[in-house]
C-alpha cells in the first residue's frame, strides 16, 4: 500500500502496528540466492532488513551462491556436472564454491554495514556475525553418482547462533558446512535455511524466489496454504508446478519442524518482505502448519487487541465506547476471531435469563475481513452459546449495520421488546435500531 495522504499513512501505520508488536524479539530466517546480490537488489533488501532489526526482529540470513559459483567454474574452464538435479562437487568445484561464497559473504557484510546519511540505513548499527554454525556430512551416492563434496546438513549449532542474536547481531550463514574431520561440503540453500529455522524454532522462514508464489489452476496467486493443503497440491503430481515441487517440500518440512510460518516471496518486488509481513494481503504465498483463522474465548491478554479493533468504530459512532477497565471486567462475555495470531473480529453475549434473551454486543470485524465470512463465523458461535444458555432469542442495537443483521435473520423490533434492564439504558439520542432474531 502506498500512503498518498497523511491520513492514509496514519491508517497504514496503525494497521502495521499489531505486526510490529507481534514480531518484536522473534527470530526470522531469510534465505536468498546469489542472484539477489548479482542483480543489485540486495541494497534495497538491506534497507528492509535494517527496519526489521530496528523493531526488534532477530535476523538470520542464509545466502546462496549459484551464479557466483557458475561464473568461477566458467573462468577456470571446469565442466559442471549434475546428478538428481544437484551439482556434483569435486575438489575443483569445491574450490570454486569456497572462493565464490567467501567473496559473496564479504560483499554482503559490506552492504549491511552501510550508514549513508539521508538513506534508510542512516544510523544503522547492524553488526554481522558469521561462523562455522553448520555441521555437514556427505550426501553420498545419488542416481549411481558419488556426489563427493556435495553435502547435507547434519546439525545446526543453534546455541552458538542464539548467543550472537542475544548480542543484537545479525547472523549471516553461507551454504557451506563442516564435518568433525575438517572437511568442507557444498550445501543446498533451501536445506540450510529450513534446518536453521527448525533448529532455532524461528517464527518465520522467508525465502526469496524467482516467482510470485504458488499458483492455482487458473494462474492466480495462492496467498495462504496449510501443510495439509500443500501436501494435497503436491499429490496432484504433474498438475503441480515446478515452483511448487521445488519449494513446498521445504515449507512443509520447516512447518512440521516447528517453524511458525514460511513465506515464499518474489525477490524482484521492491519492499516485498515488508509488504508480505506488514500488510494483511501480503504479496507471496504463506504456508502454516494449521489454519490461520481461529475462533476462541477471549482472555484478559486480548483486551489490547480488542481495543485496537473497536476504537476506529467507536470514533465513527458505530459502536458505543468501552473503556479498558470495562473490557477487563467483562472479558469472559467476549469471543475473538484470530487471523495469523492477530485479532480481526470480536463479539460479546450478554444474557438476560429471566426474559430468555441475549444481547449481541460489541460486534466488530476488521475491514479487510468483512467480505470473507468473519461476521458469519462469529454470529454462528454466539447463537450456539445462547442456545446452550437456554435463551430463545437474540437482540442487537445498531446504528449503521442493520442491513447486515436483517440479511442474517434478524427483524426490526420496537424498544419495548428489550428486557427492562436494557430498555432503561436505551439512548434515545443515539437512536439505535433494535433488531431481534428467534433461535430455533
Amino acid at each position: 500500500m502506498r500512503a498518498t495522504t497523511p491520513s492514509a499513512f496514519v491508517q497504514w501505520f496503525r494497521s502495521a502496528a499489531p505486526y510490529i508488536h507481534a514480531f518484536r524479539g522473534r527470530t526470522f530466517v531469510i534465505a536468498f540466492g546469489g542472484e539477489v546480490v548479482e542483480d543489485g537488489n540486495f541494497v534495497e533488501l538491506t534497507h528492509d532488513l535494517n527496519l526489521l532489526a530496528s523493531v526488534g526482529v532477530r535476523l538470520v540470513l542464509v545466502h546462496g551462491a549459484r551464479p557466483q559459483i557458475e561464473r568461477e567454474l566458467d573462468l577456470r574452464g571446469i565442466q559442471q556436472r549434475y546428478a538428481g538435479g544437484l551439482r556434483v562437487t569435486d575438489e575443483d568445484a569445491l574450490g570454486c564454491a569456497k572462493q565464490a561464497s567467501g567473496r559473496l559473504r564479504v560483499e554482503i557484510e559490506a552492504l549491511l554495514s552501510m550508514g549513508l546519511p539521508n538513506s534508510p540505513m542512516a544510523g544503522s548499527e547492524i553488526r554481522v556475525a558469521s561462523g562455522n554454525f553448520i555441521v555437514a556430512r556427505p550426501r553420498g551416492v545419488v542416481d549411481g553418482v558419488d556426489m563427493l563434496y556435495t553435502g547435507e546438513v547434519r546439525t545446526i549449532e543453534a546455541d552458538a547462533i542464539r548467543r550472537r542474536l542475544d548480542h543484537n547481531e545479525l547472523v549471516l550463514i553461507s551454504p557451506l558446512g563442516y564435518s568433525p574431520t575438517g572437511e568442507i561440503f557444498n550445501l543446498i540453500l533451501e536445506d540450510v535455511a529450513a534446518e536453521c529455522a527448525i533448529a532455532l524454532q524461528a517464527e518465520k522462514l522467508i525465502i526469496l524466489t524467482d516467482e510470485t508464489g504458488v499458483k492455482d489452476r487458473k494462474g492466480d496467486l495462492v496467498r495462504e496454504l496449510t501443510v495439509s493443503g500443500a501436501q494435497a497440491l503436491l499429490k496432484a503430481g504433474k498438475k503441480a508446478s515446478t515452483f511448487a515441487t521445488q519449494y513446498l517440500p521445504v515449507a512443509i518440512k520447516a512447518c512440521l519442524g516447528g517453524t511458525g510460518r514460511v513465506h515464499l516471496i518474489d525477490r524482484m518486488v521492491d519492499g516485498g518482505v515488508l509488504l508480505e509481513l506488514f500488510t494483511h494481503e501480503g504479496v507471496g504465498t504463506m504456508v502454516s502448519r494449521d489454519p490461520l483463522e481461529r475462533l476462541r474465548q477471549a482472555t484478559i491478554d486480548d483486551v489490547g487487541g480488542i481495543l485496537q479493533l473497536i476504537e476506529p468504530l467507536e470514533a465513527e459512532g458505530a459502536l458505543v465506547k468501552r473503556s479498558r477497565e470495562l473490557l477487563e471486567i467483562e472479558i469472559d462475555r467476549f469471543i475473538v476471531l484470530e487471523h495469523d495470531r492477530l485479532i480481526v473480529g470480536c463479539a460479546a453475549l450478554y444474557a438476560f435469563p429471566e426474559q430468555r434473551s441475549g444481547e449481541l454486543a460489541c460486534f466488530a470485524v476488521h475491514s479487510h475481513f468483512r467480505n470473507a465470512g468473519a461476521g458469519e463465523i462469529m454470529l454462528r458461535e454466539i447463537e450456539k452459546r445462547a442456545k446452550r444458555m437456554k435463551l430463545n432469542r437474540l437482540f442487537v442495537l445498531t446504528t449503521v449495520t442493520s442491513h447486515w443483521f436483517v440479511e442474517h435473520g434478524f427483524e426490526n423490533a420496537p424498544v419495548s421488546v428489550l428486557p427492562a434492564r436494557k430498555a432503561a439504558l436505551y439512548n434515545y439520542q443515539r437512536k439505535s435500531r433494535v433488531l431481534q432474531k428467534k433461535l430455533t
